[in-house]
């Protein structure tokens, strides 16, 4: 059963060609990706991995609100009993966020002139059972 992830942007930043990138990476990799578009709040993302039924979402920001916008959705996914659901987060994010980021729940901070097959390998080393 393929792992089925959710990449999402949340925020007001309108640039998503890095979240196509990865979204594509992952579908070549034989994942389930769906895209929300731009423009997410934190509830709606959740709302769509909820109904979607994913294992992994996959947040790209580029805003510099990321310290306001990734937290809110590992707590409301913890709230509507989704907590293991593997966040995961990419854009420009300074090295100095990511340690509260983490600590907030996000399990991995990607940042730019990450490979494509790194953010692969390390949801696949999180889903062992559904590797092919």
């Amino acid at each position: 059963m393929p792992i089925r992830v959710l990449v999402g942007k949340v925020g007001l930043d309108g640039h998503d060609r890095g979240a196509k990138v990865v979204a594509q990476a992952l579908r070549d990799a034989g994942m389930e990706v769906i895209y929300t578009g731009l423009r997410q709040t934190p509830e709606q993302i959740v709302e769509i991995a909820l109904q979607e039924d994913v294992q992994v979402v996959g947040l790209s920001i580029l805003s510099g609100a990321h310290m306001q916008l990734l937290p809110p959705v590992v707590e409301l996914l913890r709230q509507r009993g989704a907590g293991d659901i593997l966040v995961l987060a990419g854009g420009v994010i300074p090295k100095d966020d990511i340690p509260y980021l983490k600590e907030a729940g996000i399990a991995e901070v990607f940042t730019p002139g990450t490979s494509t097959q790194e953010v692969v390998s390390f949801i696949r080393r999180h889903f062992p059972e559904n590797n092919n």
